[in-house]
Parts: C-alpha cells; structure tokens; sequence
C-alpha cells in the first residue's frame, strides 16, 4: 500500500496552483478506477508529508470532504482561497472551470 500511497503523493504534487482534482480522477490516472477511497486514505496520511498539497483534492462534486483532515476544518478552503479558488458551503464555485484531470492533462 505504501507504494500506491506514493504514486497517489507523486500525482497530487503535479497539480498546478488554482486547480484541483478528485479522488476519482486520481484512480483512473493510476490505472485503478474503483480505487477512489484508497486515494482518500492516501490524502488522510499526507499531512506532514513534503509538497503534498492536499487542499487541491476533492471529491467528483467539488466538496471539500476531506477538510476535517487540516489543522482546523477551515484550512483546506483558506488554502484554496489563496489560490483563487472560491468556496461556498465547502463546495468549489464553478468546480469544472477548476478540475484539472491527470489522464488528460499528464499525456
């Protein structure tokens, strides 16, 4: 699991700033699509981990589900904020504008 966990942190760590993805789309990209929860765990144990940014992981709908994760269950959407990202009841405003898909984008 350790690897899969470090496939998950290589890939989150190529989101560029003001963009975001989600659990599923990182699945996909790694060639295992039912495999969205174990990329929420993966993103459960990044913290302390180096340039993980975490905060640009949400789930398919743009919720912030993973926000009680931070040091204060505001964290993730102050993060987002900072780079330009609105956040309205801990749902991304016009999430499609912002998701970036790895299996497009890292062709």
């Amino acid at each position: 699991m350790a690897d899969f966990f470090n496939d998950v942190y290589d890939v989150v760590r190529l989101i560029p700033y003001g963009r975001v993805t989600s659990y599923g789309a990182i699945a996909q990209y790694l060639g295992t699509k039912m495999s969205a929860r174990m990329v929420g765990w993966a993103m459960n144990a990044a913290h302390g981990m180096p340039n993980v940014p975490a905060h640009r992981v949400v789930n398919r709908q743009g919720l912030l589900t993973g926000r009680f994760h931070f040091s204060t269950p505001t964290k993730m959407q102050e993060l987002l904020e900072k780079e330009g990202i609105a956040v309205v009841d801990d749902q991304i405003v016009n999430f499609d504008r912002f998701f970036w898909n790895p299996s497009f984008e890292l062709l």
